[in-house]
């Protein structure tokens, strides 16, 4: 078979309607980044190996129970690699606020009235250098049986990721484990005046913070009595709190169980610090490690390049971002540069919505990815909650043709409601269409959520965390996790069948993504031409090519839960010129339950596929 181009390989096409006709000389080139496609299995530390089934309300973790690192079986790891994981993004490990008493380890109480849940928000870290005791049997030894999990998740053929949330920290941020001849966040500051460069935080000097007044009857620990919950915390002055509120009594409604980082930016929104030029949005990270080498940075900057430095030496492979777009992109090119310096394989995700910051965080910030929220995550939303057209695909990935790559895909995080869940789709089935097109239609990597593949609901009214989201601030057991944990033989004993087979889907997608080579090479929708010519296609369907040198791949998904479609799927031309075809039957072979006969015929340079879609059926063809 004959490919007109070498290069296809690193192609990434976009085609909407009026390009279906296209020459394939005027095809575009894009480098290709890497060789295979990665998954990201996002996996909520503490809940992963919890098997108690309580789950009261706002329960203690002698009541709800808790996972601990050493959960994380050679056993677990494997088959978490062999659902076609290749990156685990532990979240929640740095030692962050919470209300469980760890004093008799030396570790300082934490106030109710200023953490969300009992468990405490992963997103208030209390100490940069250390881990959460929670998830240690022996809380004096956690940084040690953290490591242990790192060098496990290799030896089972993975990479690590964690956390750094760079906007703020919690409200009582003690850095109890920071090294000798470095100083915590805070510890130096001048609480005499608002702002300073070098102060780590912002101040309202003559006032002491208050606790926010509670709305519709909220009460911390949801009343239950703690020594420590009488509606007081001692802090004066105050400082701004994390989502950059400004008062001394920050409302209900802000990030009140933290305080905002001052990265060299005034109360006036000026700059203090140097400003990268332009065309460095076209250099690589060693010309951006050499741009700040001569330059005086603020205090901020060189204490998360500590923090993220010591992370990697102890074996973490990279970094998910918490609100990137929070913090000054000049210290994302200061801190990544130093990253990539020390590994220049470490894998930096970072969490930003602005659709028009995306390119100056991957560019100037060094951003390897980007949560791709806004655009792609959104539209299959709609798509799967059935109002929603899969006509706007395409119009996504052209917007995002020149950063494909950067931005990561995702159906399901801590942050977003489960699929099933009545407030998103209803039914998991309805996720496995837009599964297959979130997986297979850029180079980018995928990302899912633990939990996702077993069709976890996230039901329980946790305390703080309240259903259709899996609690990241309560002590609570995932069901349908639990099952599929099975007492921690990590076998599925308990799955219901429709569970395992979620997870087959699963596995039989993501294995095939990560060993594909045309998910690595070119892009071509198909669907606005077959919109055109074929009359029984509509917008409950999608469908797009995908090819390299080695591999072509016709991909299509019915996100219409009850209607059935028959058709003759048409091949545009151009693209069997690409291909290589001739005139007459090809056939193929379908990848993800190889249970399909079928041929691309070729008649008069247009290609058809006969076929019946089922509903919420996917098939990827594959030309033999």
């Amino acid at each position: 078979m004959k490919i007109v181009s070498g290069i296809l390989a690193s192609l990434f096409l976009i085609s909407c309607g009026q390009d279906s006709k296209r020459n394939p000389a005027e095809i575009r080139e894009t480098p290709m980044k890497e060789s295979r496609k990665k998954v990201v299995y996002q996996v909520f530390t503490r809940l992963f190996g919890n098997t108690t089934e309580t789950n009261t309300p706002w329960g203690t973790l002698e009541e709800n129970g808790v996972g601990k690192f050493e959960d994380f079986t050679p056993e677990a790891l494997g088959e978490i690699r062999h659902l076609g994981v290749t990156h685990i993004w532990y979240t929640g490990v740095p030692h962050h606020a919470l209300v469980t008493d760890y004093s008799d380890y030396g570790i300082s109480q934490d106030d109710p009235d200023v953490v969300k849940g009992r468990a405490g928000s992963p997103y208030a870290v209390k100490d940069y250098y250390n881990v959460n005791p929670d998830l240690a049997v022996d809380p004096a030894n956690r940084l040690e049986e953290f490591r242990l999990l790192v060098d496990r998740t290799h030896e089972a053929g993975m990479k690590v990721l964690i956390d750094i949330v760079p906007n703020h920290v919690a409200r009582n941020y003690v850095g109890a484990s920071t090294p000798e001849g470095k100083t915590p966040f805070g510890a130096a500051d001048d609480t005499s005046v608002e702002y300073s460069r070098d102060n780590d935080f912002y101040y309202i000097p003559g006032e002491a913070f208050r606790v926010p007044v509670w709305n519709d009857g909220y009460k911390p620990l949801g009343g239950s009595p703690h020594p420590m919950s009488d509606n007081r915390f001692e802090e004066n002055p105050a400082k701004w709190t994390g989502n950059g509120s400004r008062l001394a009594r920050p409302d209900a409604n802000d990030w009140y169980e933290t305080v905002k980082l001052n990265y060299g930016v005034r109360p006036d929104g000026t700059s203090d610090f140097d400003a990268l030029p332009p065309e460095y949005s076209g250099f690589d990270y060693s010309r951006h490690f050499e741009f700040w080498a001569d330059k005086d940075v603020p205090g901020t900057w060189k204490k998360f390049r500590d923090i993220a430095l010591f992370w990697l030496d102890l074996g973490v492979d990279g970094f998910r971002y918490d609100m990137a777009e929070m913090v000054p992109v000049e210290f994302w090119s200061y801190l990544n540069s130093h990253i990539k310096k020390s590994n220049p394989e470490a894998f930096l995700l970072a969490e930003v919505y602005n659709p028009e910051r995306y390119r100056d965080y991957i560019h100037r910030g060094k951003m390897d990815y980007l949560y791709d929220k806004v655009e792609l995550y959104d539209s299959l939303k709609h798509i799967m909650k059935g109002y929603g057209w899969t006509d706007h695909i395409p119009v996504v990935q052209n917007g995002l043709m020149d950063i494909e790559h950067h931005m990561l895909h995702f159906l399901e995080n801590h942050d977003e409601q489960r699929i099933p869940s009545p407030e998103f789709a209803g039914d998991a089935l309805k996720g496995k269409p837009a599964m297959v097109v979130s997986a297979t239609l850029s180079t980018s990597p995928t990302m899912i959520y633990f939990g996702q593949e077993l069709g976890e609901p996230g039901a329980e009214d946790a305390g703080f965390g309240k259903p259709s989201r899996t609690s990241i601030f309560d002590y609570i057991g995932v069901p349908h996790l639990q099952r599929w944990v099975n007492d921690k033989n990590f076998d599925g004993g308990q799955s219901t069948t429709s569970e395992k087979e979620l997870r087959d889907f699963y596995s039989r997608l993501l294995n095939f993504t990560i060993r594909s080579e045309a998910l690595m090479g070119a892009y071509e929708d198909i669907h606005y031409f077959n919109k055109e010519h074929t009359p029984t296609y509509d917008h409950r369907v999608y469908s797009f090519v995908r090819w390299s040198d080695t591999e072509q791949l016709v991909i299509l998904s019915n996100f219409d839960s009850e209607k059935a479609y028959q058709f003759d799927l048409k091949i545009p031309p151009h693209i069997i010129e690409a291909w290589g075809l001739q005139e007459g039957k090809h056939p193929l072979e379908e990848m993800l339950y190889g249970q399909l006969n079928a041929d691309l015929q070729v008649t008069k340079g247009t290609g058809s596929i006969s076929l019946k879609l089922a509903p919420l059926e996917s098939f990827i063809f594959r030309l033999k």
